[in-house]
């Protein structure tokens, strides 16, 4: 045993086989999608609270993964131990948009694109997504749904209220009806001509409205 053999490692000789700018040109691109999916993340937001560790966590994962990708790529065993190894992981954190899911995996699949080595297609690939999610996303419908909620007197209001909304709007259906001794709880879903609260104050005109609500489907209080 020579003296080099003492001091031979196959640890540092596969270290070696790295190249050092390939990993950093693999990782400033992941990070430069990942940035832009944070963009995309942060104008498309229509939640309740929005939360910047999510967007920021978007764009680690994005850069997490092109690093997993570019070690497996390098070696066809350590790619059979990291998919036992990654099977086993369990996430429990609850996702509370639908559309988190999207950028969840949109993340994923551009580093593990990035890491592949396709560079064209992770960078148009994800632009794509990217113009798509804010042309669609930030649409907004002239068509929104309401719920009107009516307290009601009388049988002769409930008919004067259903007219009106019937003449007033361009759809409506009644989606329940309660008659207790207090009068009638009228619950009807219509769809505005021309997204204004008019309809409520002609509600009010008529005898035996005791109170009346306009609730959009998004919680949001109209009047």
């Amino acid at each position: 045993m020579t003296f080099n053999d003492i001091f031979k490692s196959s640890f540092l000789e596969k270290a070696v086989e790295f190249s050092i700018l390939d990993v950093a040109l693999a990782m400033i691109l992941s990070f430069a999608i990942g940035l832009l999916i944070f963009f995309v993340y942060k104008k498309t937001f229509a939640g309740v609270m929005y939360s910047a560790s999510f967007g920021v966590s978007i764009m680690a994962m994005t850069m997490i993964t092109t690093l997993i990708i570019l070690a497996v790529t390098s070696n066809v065993i350590l790619s059979l131990g990291m998919v036992g190894a990654l099977s086993i992981v369990r996430f429990r954190t609850a996702i509370k948009e639908p559309l988190d899911i999207a950028f969840l995996f949109w993340s994923i699949s551009a580093g593990i694109v990035i890491g592949a080595g396709l560079i064209p297609l992770g960078i148009i690939g994800s632009v794509f997504i990217g113009i798509i999610l804010l042309v669609f996303v930030n649409k907004k419908s002239s068509d929104t749904p309401y719920i009107v909620v009516l307290h009601l007197e009388d049988d002769k209001a409930e008919n004067d209220c259903m007219q009106m909304i019937k003449s007033k709007t361009k759809k409506s259906l009644i989606k329940s009806k309660t008659v207790s001794k207090n009068g009638i709880e009228l619950t009807v879903e219509v769809r505005l001509l021309d997204m204004s609260a008019k309809l409520l104050n002609e509600l009010f005109t008529i005898n035996g409205v005791k109170d009346a609500c306009l609730v959009s489907y998004n919680g949001e209080y109209t009047a």
